[in-house]
């Protein structure tokens, strides 16, 4: 299976885990899939009454430079755990 194909499985599987997965443990795989798909950020910074928005901001930026494909290991690498801890 090809990295992307696997990156998309994943990313389908992981939306169906029977318990929430942490506030943390969420906006480390949004920071994630959001550098494998876009990029490096090119949003401004929500504005400081935006908690969610600023924190899901952060998470993307922490990952600027990163390329593609480790973003899309280190996805790939987290949602497993998250789906081995929490369950399908």
């Amino acid at each position: 299976m090809s990295l992307q194909a696997d990156f998309d499985k994943v990313a389908v599987d992981v939306k169906n885990v029977k318990t929430r997965p942490s506030d943390q443990e969420l906006l480390d795989m949004y920071g994630l899939y959001k550098q494998a798909n876009a990029g490096d950020i090119d949003i401004d910074k929500p504005g400081m009454m935006d908690l969610k928005g600023k924190a899901k901001w952060e998470s993307w930026n922490s990952r600027k430079g990163m390329s593609k494909d480790d973003a899309m290991t280190a996805y790939i690498t987290l949602a497993k755990e998250a789906i081995a801890k929490y369950g399908m």
